[in-house]
């Protein structure tokens, strides 16, 4: 006879407590399973799962100490290192949420994501201890050096079975610019990390101990994400300062990776190292993000030389690998198309603006549900409910259906700028720009670029003859982050900005100005500076 239940509809408190899979708690079944595998490795140095596991509580007991506790922030401001890894871990077991900052900002824009997440404690590298001063007064700060190893060699470490989480607790907050240029801080759940870890593994063929290149800052979902990803599995993470394409070739020669992830302005460079040097992998699986904004050729190459297809995929900060999250272009293939398959994982709808689905063939909004998804933008209610308006997420994101089931990405419902990675919206820049008295007015928009996808060019109407690029650029360097500058500033006159009929500039005809595709590789890096 089956068992009877005084509700069938709700299991009881027994059943929904053992179904309570968290980060932490993942972390620490492997640490138990794999005490001596090595974990991270970053340079000479490793740490084993156990030694990470211990570090990891006692930094969380410190942080308790110092009042960190369930909902609480931990503001991180850091380049890749160990302790970043330490910082993740050690606030996923406390039910506190790490929010991660971006050190490429300024100060004015680093101090307007830290007023927004509100921080009780923030967690800093000497590298950026600098920035951080300049972005903020007070506030408990605790620096990586001697006084962070004092601290965890004084605290006695929390109980390993201690997991004050609950799966729908927020584990993340990443920034992510908003459709206004304000910075919008994505919340992502220990739920939706379980989840998103066990569609990539489903669905791109990730084995569970496939070894991971963290060499995207850990303040993105490609770093932080996918480095918690593989430590959850029994994985081995190899923490990398940023993009080193030496450094990375070594490691894809001794290495055994999973997902090799290369953005566009980076894979010509790794490319020419691992043909300088004839570099032999010693196993990738598959490589590569955002293959909509690569050329085919670099595609078949990069493949070619480790000897690894291609992902074309298109998921998001919000999202995580879905909806697009199950392509691989084949080695040696310079694709024709980029059409993708749908993850099996989630529910999709294209609609048009009045949120009614469009039938295949008709550009429309991609919408999405599934278990992979985001919690909302933190203090901006506002933002998440008409996001997540009728019971499914806007992603802003325009595709048609093909009458095979897959989808074309055709172009961003709210106009953004993907420049090497890194998110652009124009009206970021557009403020600045606008705040010079001589400017009546200015529009952004994006141009190909060979290296980096994208980049930003703006045009501008002036009020003196005598107001110079240089000056705005000048203006854009003291205000804004280094890849969100301008690569170039065309004047022209103010009634020569093709509008629309509520006045509004059309950004698409702009576009149809600009010369064709960028040919010559630039001189510097638009990322940094």
């Amino acid at each position: 006879m089956a068992p009877r239940f005084e509700s069938q509809a709700e299991p009881g408190a027994a059943a929904a407590a053992a179904a309570r899979s968290t980060v932490a708690g993942l972390f620490a079944a492997q640490a138990a399973v794999f005490p001596e595998r090595v974990a991270l490795q970053a340079g000479a140095r490793r740490l084993t799962f156990a030694a990470l596991d211990e570090r990891s509580r006692r930094l969380a007991a410190a942080l308790q100490a110092r009042g960190v506790g369930r909902g609480d922030r931990v503001a991180v401001l850091s380049e890749n290192r160990l302790e970043y890894a330490e910082a993740l871990l050690a606030a996923a077991r406390l039910g506190a949420i790490a929010a991660c900052q971006n050190w490429r900002l300024t100060a004015g824009e680093l101090a307007r994501c830290l007023d927004l997440v509100e921080p009780r404690l923030t967690l800093v590298s000497p590298r950026h201890r600098g920035l951080l001063a300049a972005a903020r007064e007070g506030g408990e700060v605790v620096g990586y050096g001697p006084a962070y190893e004092d601290a965890l060699a004084a605290a006695t470490p929390l109980d390993p079975g201690y997991d004050a989480a609950a799966p729908e607790d927020p584990l993340l907050i990443l920034h992510t610019s908003g459709t206004t240029g304000l910075p919008k801080g994505a919340i992502v759940s220990h739920r939706a990390e379980v989840a998103r870890n066990l569609v990539l593994r489903a669905e791109l063929g990730l084995e569970v101990d496939d070894a991971y290149a963290a060499w995207t800052p850990f303040f993105h979902m490609g770093g932080c994400e996918y480095a918690l990803a593989t430590l959850m599995c029994g994985g081995k993470v190899i923490v990398l300062d940023g993009f080193d394409a030496g450094r990375l070739a070594d490691v894809v020669a001794a290495e055994r990776l999973g997902w090799l992830v290369v953005v566009p302005g980076m894979i010509r460079a790794l490319a020419a190292e691992l043909r300088r040097r004839a570099v032999r992998p010693k196993g990738v699986r598959f490589c590569g993000v955002m293959a909509d904004l690569v050329p085919p050729g670099a595609i078949a190459e990069i493949t070619t030389l480790l000897r690894a297809p291609y992902a074309n995929t298109f998921g998001s900060t919000e999202t995580g690998s879905p909806p697009g999250g199950a392509n691989l272009i084949p080695v040696g293939v310079a694709p024709a198309r980029l059409s993708k398959r749908q993850s099996r994982f989630c529910e999709v709808r294209l609609v048009d603006e009045h949120d009614r689905e469009v039938p295949a063939g008709t550009p429309g909004e991609l919408c999405i549900r599934g278990a992979t998804l985001f919690s909302g933008y933190w203090g901006a209610p506002e933002a998440t409910a008409r996001d997540f308006r009728g019971g499914w997420f806007h992603t802003g994101d325009v595709f048609v259906r093909n009458e095979d089931g897959t989808l074309d990405f055709v172009d961003r419902a709210k106009y953004m700028i993907k420049s090497g990675g890194e998110n652009i919206y124009p009206a970021e820049i557009e403020r600045v720009l606008a705040r010079d008295p001589r400017v009546a007015e200015a529009a952004v928009v994006r141009r190909r670029d060979v290296t980096w996808g994208e980049v930003p060019v703006a045009f501008v109407a002036r009020t003196d003859d005598s107001l110079s690029a240089e000056a705005l650029r000048a203006r854009c360097r003291a205000e804004l982050a280094g890849y969100k500058q301008p690569k170039g500033i065309r004047f022209i006159p103010y009634e020569d900005f093709p509008r629309n009929a509520t006045g509004k500039v059309r950004r698409n005809e702009l576009e149809k100005r600009l010369d064709g595709p960028a040919t010559a590789r630039r001189r510097s890096d638009p990322h940094t500076g």
